[in-house]
C-alpha cells in the first residue's frame, strides 16, 4: 500500500547561495530545514526505504528557485557516472531528478535532473508521459528536446555527492496567483544496485511522470515575472558538391521569447536555421509503408506535446517535419510565431510558419496550427486541433490548401484504467468522401498486469498533408496482455519475469488483410539490469500490388504466412562495457530472412563514450537473394558538461552511402552557443575516385535577457 503523499513548504530567502555544488558545508543551506528525507524504492525492493539517505532543501528568492540535494553514499567509490553531455540519459548512472507540476493539473510538468558529473538534463512532460492519444512522435509524452535556461553544480565527497539547482522562474510557466501550490516529486537512481527511489512513493509500474501521485510544494509567493529573451545567430558555411566548385554562404536570424503572462508565452522566429541539429539516423525500408523520422529541430520541439494528437509514429494529425522539409530537402523558413500556455485553466496553442518558394521543388506555403485542450480530474482531458496548409505566392493556385480538424480526449477510470481516443477529418479540394480517421483505446496498468485494447481506422481519402501516415485506408484492431512477476529472494539473481502476448491486424475496406502479427514473448531481467527475451512471431502479409524490395527484386501480390523466432539480450548497461543483440530467424515474403543486430557501448569515465550498432538482413526470396547492411558508430568526448565533440558515422549499403556528421558544441544558456559542424556524404565508389559532398559550417547564437 502506498504511503500518503508528502508535502513541503518552500522557504523564501533574501540572498542566493554560491553555486558550487557544496550543500553540507554551505551556510546558506545549513540555515534551511530539510524539505525531503525519506525516499522509497520501486526497484529492486518495491516499497522499501532507499538503501542510501537523501536530503533535499528548497528555497527561493523573488527571481530564482533553488534546490539543494545531498545524496549520501556509504560507498562513494561505487558511484557510477556514465555520461557528461547535456540531456544524456540518466538511467544508467547515479542521478537525481525533480519534476514540477506548476499548474497542479496532475498531468503536465517540467523535469530537471543531473548526475555527479553535473550535466544539465531537462524536459517537458505532457499527459503524464503517455504515448497514447494526445501525444506523438514530435515531442508528446516526454519532450527531452525542451531546453530551459538554468544552472546546476555538483560535488563528489567522502559522504556521497551533492547538487545545487538554480532555476529562474522565467524558465517555468505557472498561474498568476499570490500563493502557489505545485505538484512535486524527486527521483534518485543508485546505479550499482539498479535502484530507483522516489520522495512521493510510486507503484513499480510508474515513473517520475506519474504526477497524479506526486507530492506538493507549498508557500510559493512569486512576484510578477517580466521576461523578454532574444536569441540572434550568425552562420557561415562552405559547401562542396561532387566535382563542383565550393560555395560560400552566410546568414543571420533570430528567435525571441516574451512572457505575456507567467502562463502564456509568445515565441517569434525570423529566418529560422537548424544547422546545429544532428543528422537523421538512416533506415532501410523492407516493406511498402512509409518510414518515420522523428523531429529534431529545437523550435518545433518546445511545447510539442501540446500540439501532438494521434497514434504516435503511425497516424499523427500534426507532424512538424512537414514544415521546411520537402522530399528530404530543406526549404527556407522565412518567419514564424508560436503562442502557448494556459488561459483560465485551458491549454491554448497557436503556431504559424511561412516558408519560401524553391524553384523546381515547392511553392511558398503558410502553415497554421490551432490547439485547445483542458485537463479534467483523474487523468482525463478533452481537446481539439485545427491544421492548415495554404499555398502562397505566384506559383500557388487559388485552391491550393489542405486542412485537418480533430477532437481528442481521455477518461481516467479509477487508479489503473484509461480510455482514450480521437476523431479527425481532412479537407482537400482534390479529394472528397471517406476522409475520416479515428482511434479508440482502453488500457489497464497495475503492478502485475498491463492490458491494452485498441481500434484504429483511417479512410482511403484521409490526407493530413501536415501530418504523418504510415499507411492509408485500413481498419486496425490490436491488443496486449502483459504480466510482470517480481521475483522474491535471490533466485539466480533474477529480478523480474514478464510473459506477454500481443496481436495486431490490418484490413482494407474491402476486407483484404494486409498485415497480421502475433507476438508471444517472455522477458527475464536480472538485478543488474541485464535482460534476455525469447519470442515467437506469427506473421501474415497481404500484398495487393507488387513492390520492389531490392534492386530488380519484386515481391508479387499474394498472401504470405510465416513464423519466426526472435531473441533479444543485453548485458548490464551500467557497466563501462556493455553488449546487446537482437536476432530474428524465419519466413519472409515467401522466402527466408536472418536478421542480426549486434551492438556495443563503451565508456571511459564520463568523458568518452562510443556506441557501435549494426543491422544485417540476409534475405532469400524465390525472386532473388540480397543482403542489407546498416552500420552506425557514435563517438562522443565531453571536455565538461558544456563542451562536447560528437561524431556520427553511418553506412548504408542499400543507398550506397557513407556519411559522417562531426559536431563541436560549446553550449551556453538554453542550448545556445558555438557550433562547428562538418558533414561528409559519399558513395562507396568515392574511395576509388568519385568526389564526396562536403559541408563545413560555423554557427554562433547567444541568449540575451533584455529585461534582466
Amino acid at each position: 500500500m502506498l504511503r500518503p503523499r508528502p508535502e513541503v513548504a518552500a522557504v523564501e530567502v533574501e540572498s542566493s547561495p554560491e553555486l558550487d555544488g557544496e550543500v553540507l558545508g554551505d551556510e546558506f543551506w545549513t540555515a534551511i530545514q530539510p524539505a525531503a528525507r525519506g525516499f522509497f524504492q520501486t526497484t529492486p525492493d518495491e516499497g522499501e526505504p532507499s538503501s542510501q539517505r537523501t536530503l533535499v532543501k528548497v528555497a527561493y528568492t523573488q527571481d530564482v528557485l533553488y534546490v539543494g540535494v545531498m545524496c549520501y553514499d556509504d560507498q562513494p567509490s561505487g558511484i557510477v557516472i556514465s555520461d557528461s553531455r547535456r540531456d544524456a540519459s540518466l538511467t544508467e548512472t547515479d542521478s537525481f531528478q525533480i519534476i514540477f507540476d506548476t499548474y497542479l493539473d496532475e498531468q503536465n510538468g517540467f523535469v530537471f535532473g543531473t548526475n555527479p558529473a553535473g550535466i544539465e538534463y531537462d524536459g517537458q512532460v505532457s499527459s503524464e508521459g503517455s504515448g497514447g492519444s494526445g501525444s506523438g512522435g514530435s515531442g508528446g509524452g516526454f519532450n527531452i528536446n525542451w531546453d530551459g535556461a538554468w544552472e546546476v553544480r555538483t560535488k563528489i565527497g567522502a559522504e556521497g555527492w551533492s547538487a545545487e539547482f538554480a532555476i529562474p522562474f522565467t524558465t517555468l510557466r505557472f498561474p498568476s496567483l499570490d500563493s502557489q501550490q505545485w505538484g512535486l516529486n524527486f527521483q534518485r537512481n543508485i546505479r550499482r544496485r539498479n535502484e530507483t527511489a522516489y520522495w512521493s512513493p510510486l507503484s513499480r509500474q510508474y515513473d517520475l511522470y506519474r504526477l497524479s501521485d506526486a507530492g506538493t510544494l507549498t508557500d510559493l509567493r512569486i512576484p510578477d515575472q517580466r521576461n523578454l529573451q532574444v536569441i540572434p545567430y550568425v552562420l557561415g558555411q562552405v559547401r562542396k558538391t561532387g566535382d563542383r566548385d565550393a560555395v560560400r554562404l552566410g546568414d543571420v536570424g533570430a528567435d525571441a521569447k516574451y512572457s505575456i503572462t507567467p502562463a502564456l508565452t509568445l515565441d517569434l522566429t525570423y529566418n529560422t536555421d537548424f544547422a546545429q541539429v544532428e543528422v537523421d539516423e538512416q533506415q532501410i525500408n523492407l516493406d511498402r509503408f512509409s518510414l518515420f523520422f522523428p523531429e529534431k529541430r529545437p523550435f518545433f520541439l518546445e511545447n510539442a506535446g501540446l500540439f501532438a494528437v494521434g497514434d504516435p509514429g503511425n497516424t499523427e494529425l500534426f507532424f512538424s517535419r512537414r514544415i521546411g522539409l520537402v522530399e528530404g530537402q530543406e526549404v527556407p523558413i522565412l518567419a514564424g510565431a508560436r503562442l502557448t500556455g494556459k488561459v483560465r485553466g485551458t491549454n491554448v496553442g497557436f503556431l504559424t510558419m511561412q516558408t519560401e518558394e524553391v524553384a523546381g521543388l515547392t511553392q511558398a506555403n503558410n502553415f497554421t496550427v490551432g490547439r485547445v485542450s483542458r485537463e479534467l480530474p483523474n487523468r482525463s482531458a478533452l481537446g481539439a486541433i485545427f491544421v492548415n496548409r495554404q499555398g502562397t505566392g505566384d506559383l500557388a493556385p487559388s485552391d491550393d490548401y489542405n486542412r485537418t480538424m480533430g477532437l481528442d480526449g481521455r477518461w481516467g477510470i479509477g487508479e489503473y484504467g484509461l480510455i482514450s481516443g480521437f476523431f479527425a477529418k481532412t479537407f482537400d479540394p482534390d479529394l472528397s468522401g471517406d476522409d475520416h480517421a479515428f482511434h479508440l483505446g482502453a488500457s489497464y496498468d497495475s503492478q502485475a498486469w498491463r492490458l491494452n485494447f485498441d481500434y484504429n481506422e483511417v479512410a482511403d481519402n484521409f490526407n493530413p498533408e501536415v501530418g504523418f501516415l504510415r499507411r492509408r485506408g485500413f481498419r486496425n484492431p490490436s491488443f496486449l496482455i502483459f504480466h510482470t512477476y517480481r521475483v522474491k529472494g535471490n533466485k539466480l539473481g533474477l529480478h523480474e519475469v514478464r510473459p506477454h502476448v500481443s496481436w495486431r491486424g490490418f484490413w482494407d475496406f474491402e476486407g483484404f488483410q494486409e498485415t497480421g502479427f502475433w507476438h508471444i514473448d517472455n522477458h527475464l531481467e536480472w538485478k543488474n539490469g541485464a535482460e534476455f527475451h525469447s519470442g515467437v512471431n506469427l506473421t501474415r502479409e497481404g500484398v495487393k500490388e507488387p513492390f520492389e524490395i531490392s534492386d530488380g527484386i519484386f515481391v508479387p501480390e499474394g498472401t504470405y504466412d510465416h513464423a519466426e523466432v526472435q531473441l533479444v539480450a543485453n548485458s548490464n548497461r551500467g557497466s563501462w562495457l556493455s553488449f546487446d543483440m537482437r536476432a530474428v530467424f524465419g519466413g519472409f515474403f515467401g522466402g527466408d530472412r536472418v536478421n542480426l543486430e549486434p551492438g556495443m557501448r563503451m565508456r571511459l569515465g564520463e568523458q568518452f563514450i562510443t556506441d557501435l550498432s549494426w543491422s544485417r538482413n540476409d534475405i532469400e526470396l524465390p525472386q532473388g537473394d540480397f543482403v542489407t547492411n546498416l552500420g552506425r558508430l557514435r563517438v562522443s568526448y565531453s571536455f565538461n558538461p558544456r563542451l562536447h565533440l560528437q561524431t556520427l558515422i553511418q553506412y548504408n549499403n542499400v543507398a550506397d552511402v557513407w556519411s559522417t556528421n562531426l559536431r563541436f558544441s560549446w553550449l551556453q544558456a538554453a542550448n545556445t552557443g558555438l557550433f562547428i559542424v562538418y558533414n561528409d556524404v559519399r558513395g562507396f565508389d568515392s574511395f576509388t575516385g568519385e568526389a564526396p559532398d562536403r559541408t563545413l559550417l560555423i554557427k554562433f547564437s547567444r541568449l540575451f535577457d533584455v529585461l534582466d
